[in-house]
């Protein structure tokens, strides 16, 4: 029998075959999948913002894209995974709120899904999928064992990426 991880908000985790992994609430949030397709293990990180290196005093790795994706990673090669096989698929980042202004400040989605992609070129793992950006949430399962990667959303279908 599976089991299904949560991951909260600023949150990761990693999972072995046969379980399943998930967040729940990507507003422009970013929720980074990241899996080993021959040892059937992965992870997935749950990222707020894009650049730790903006915030002060900041101890919440997951919290951000860039300090989140490495350690998401090293958890993962702590597992068995072989980074070299690694793959990506990432869900979230919407516009949650009009607004007039198009300042950085408000586009937190469309940073968090950049700095996710930069991050994952960096470390050279190569993203097969996404499904990002628009005005709506997103509820995300990741299972490492087929990399399928399940994404919800109020009042449409489910979708499979």
């Amino acid at each position: 029998m599976s089991e299904i991880i949560k991951v909260g908000m600023a949150d990761l985790n990693i999972c072995k075959s046969p379980d399943g992994i998930t967040t729940l609430g990507l507003g422009s949030c970013v929720g980074i999948a990241i899996r080993d397709p021959i040892a059937k293990v992965g992870g997935l990180a749950h990222i707020m913002l894009p650049d730790s290196t903006q915030i002060a005093n900041n101890s919440n790795i997951p919290k951000f894209a860039d300090t989140g994706i490495e350690e998401l990673v090293r958890q993962i090669v702590a597992i068995g995974g072989l980074k070299s096989r690694f793959e990506a698929k990432i869900a979230g980042g919407a516009q949650m709120f009009a607004f007039q202004n198009k300042g950085d400040m408000v586009r937190v989605g469309e940073r968090n899904v950049e700095a996710s992609k930069k991050k994952l070129k960096e470390l050279g793992i190569p993203l097969l999928a996404e499904d990002t950006g628009l005005n709506y949430g997103r509820t995300v399962v990741f299972y490492p064992e087929t990399g399928e990667f399940f994404i919800r959303s109020a009042g449409k279908p489910e979708k499979k990426i």
